[in-house]
């Protein structure tokens, strides 16, 4: 990956360039909005990638998926990365991360049951818990923003009251707060759901996002650095299901598939994956993220490399124009989970992703879409952007808040 001295990849491609697309990101909101929010990254697609479809296309090779070439692929990745055996044998391909959730828990829950989440998370765990015909249950993160194994406890025992079945969706590492779970938190909420009959059903579709260190990196004495990094759920808890893509490290969102991976102890369980789910999965989407994984770890570090650097932008930029703000950078995804509650008050429904949409043309997610009140006074702003779109996003974000 070829990044000019001094830029990061996300400088490389100019907003007029960005603004000629025409996903969601750029089409949602009028031309004088910039858009900071959903999970799409300002950078140019891995080569690659590029060629693979491209070539897929001129051959024709348009038809249905076939064969263990993704599992293979994030097999490869992943022993490379996170030094993890993936068990191809045992994996299943679906049609992406959150339809791949939804079949899972119809195959370890029945409708009606209770699957408990831990909040502020990802928006569209509700949604599609529901649309699954299960019912969410809250489990809130504790004030430190990590699990909250008391809380988990309890929910687990309401979830499972007379003898229903029940499961956690569990998200790692943690959208929006970018917290990993160590191996230690991930044996805890192991030891409860074995305690009381809940299934573990892990979205680990940030898992390559890891900015704390470099699966490559060494420090000065040729050691390996010792901050935190992935841990795969499946490795410590052996009864749960793991739902794996490319999708957001690569962002190939537009390019939709995804692989669940079993824990040695629910081999048999996905086993039962109705056949008719992979006619779901876009053999261009398997095609993308197969050659993603095996052939552009490079651009991947590249970007690994950007999103460190614009952490330490934007702890500077909060520094000056908004002190007050509260922010922990995390250890993986490209967001910012920023604490604006000291910034302005937070009552009468004051939102700080609505007035800094209104008043300064800044789109953001609302942080309480991922849970009230968990996310009240909270915004999320995405981190994948240029130096320049960082520094007027923050010069936006304080005017509007001011």
């Amino acid at each position: 990956m070829d990044v000019r001295a001094g830029t990061t990849i996300f400088d490389s491609v100019p907003l007029d360039a960005l603004r000629r697309r025409t996903s969601q990101k750029w089409r949602r909101y009028p031309p004088d909005v910039l858009p900071m929010y959903v999970a799409e990254m300002d950078v140019p697609q891995p080569e690659a990638v590029v060629r693979a479809v491209s070539d897929a296309m001129r051959a024709g090779d348009t038809g249905y998926v076939h064969g263990p070439d993704y599992a293979e692929a994030l097999a490869g990745f992943a022993a490379t990365r996170y030094g993890w055996d993936v068990p191809v044998a045992d994996c299943r391909l679906v049609p992406d991360v959150m339809l791949g959730i939804v079949e899972v828990l119809r195959l370890v829950t029945d409708p009606g049951d209770a699957v408990v989440i831990s909040p502020p998370v990802y928006p569209p765990f509700v949604q599609f818990v529901a649309h699954a015909d299960r019912r969410p249950l809250p489990a809130p993160l504790g004030p430190d923003g990590r699990l909250d194994l008391d809380a988990l406890d309890a929910a687990f025992a309401t979830a499972t009251t007379g003898g229903r079945r029940a499961a956690y969706l569990l998200c790692h590492p943690h959208n929006p707060t970018g917290t990993l779970h160590t191996a230690a938190e991930l044996a805890g909420v192991g030891e409860l759901a074995e305690r009381h009959g809940v299934r573990v059903v892990a979205d680990e579709i940030h898992a390559p996002l890891v900015t704390t260190v470099s699966a490559r990196s060494t420090d000065g004495d040729g050691q390996g650095d010792a901050r935190p990094r992935f841990v795969p759920t499946t490795t410590v808890i052996p009864s749960a299901i793991a739902l794996h893509s490319a999708s957001k490290a690569f962002n190939l969102a537009a390019l939709k598939a995804a692989v669940a991976v079993p824990g040695p102890d629910a081999r048999a369980d996905l086993a039962r994956l109705p056949e008719i789910v992979l006619h779901g999965v876009s053999h261009l989407g398997s095609v993308a993220h197969t050659t993603a994984l095996r052939d552009c770890g490079d651009w991947l570090d590249a970007v690994l490399d950007g999103l460190r650097h614009n952490q330490r932008l934007l702890a500077g930029l909060l520094a000056t124009h908004l002190p007050a703000a509260r922010w922990t950078p995390p250890d993986a995804t490209y967001f910012a989970w920023l604490d604006l509650r000291d910034v302005l008050a937070v009552r009468d429904g004051a939102d700080p992703a609505r007035l800094a949409l209104e008043r300064g043309r800044l789109a953001l997610n609302p942080g309480p879409t991922f849970g009230t009140p968990e996310g009240v006074g909270f915004a999320r702003l995405n981190l994948a952007a240029s130096t320049a779109t960082l520094n007027e996003g923050v010069r936006r974000l304080a005017a509007a808040l001011a």
